[in-house]
């Protein structure tokens, strides 16, 4: 399903990000000046869902867990030369837990993976996080910011892993430990909720 099949109502987004947002900020206790980027964005009426919207825009990212929560798999970013959880731009009108799921997918190759429960029934990312992206000027990109929300993904156990090697230099599990370096907030949040062990 693209954009062009459903009506996409901007607005209806941005208010949707705000009250994750907030809900998100109270169930974690996390300051808002966290936020501040994407919530200017929002007051601004910037169409935050589009990828060519600068200063940032809205992204999606997925944490691979095993079924312990004791590993991570992560891919080597070819673009950003950087292990890192699967991720990507929003695509209106995804769900953004489904844009997660999709871009999981995509840049593993891995079947029968699924959105953790965790967020269906507390109706909130893992986590959000503004980070800078460095220019391309090949493609007509300045330096600007990506909004991710982050859900965390169950693989299978056994399940194969077919790397996209056009997007990714490959994927491999990966000790949980090492998000620290990468998403320490995420982490936090993980241990806080009971999907991440130790």
């Amino acid at each position: 399903m693209n954009a062009s099949s459903v009506s996409f109502d901007a607005a209806a987004f941005r208010e949707h990000i705000k009250t994750i947002l907030d809900r998100h900020a109270s169930a974690f206790d996390e300051p808002e000046e966290r936020h501040t980027l994407l919530r200017g964005q929002i007051a601004n009426g910037d169409d935050i869902h589009s990828r060519r919207t600068f200063p940032g825009h809205v992204t999606t990212s997925a944490f691979i867990l095993d079924a312990t929560g004791g590993k991570i798999l992560l891919i080597h970013h070819r673009s950003l030369d950087r292990w890192l959880q699967p991720g990507g731009h929003y695509e209106a009108p995804e769900d953004l837990a489904g844009s997660a799921l999709r871009e999981a997918v995509e840049e593993t190759g891995m079947e029968g993976l699924v959105i953790d429960s965790w967020h269906r029934t507390s109706g909130l990312p893992i986590d959000i996080d503004s980070h800078r992206i460095p220019a391309r000027p090949e493609r007509g990109e300045p330096e600007h910011w990506h909004h991710d929300i982050r859900y965390v993904v169950r693989a299978e156990e056994g399940s194969t892993i077919r790397p996209d090697l056009r997007e990714v230099h490959g994927a491999a599990w990966r000790d949980l430990q090492e998000l620290e370096a990468i998403a320490p907030q995420a982490l936090r949040n993980m241990r806080k909720v009971g999907l991440a062990h130790p």
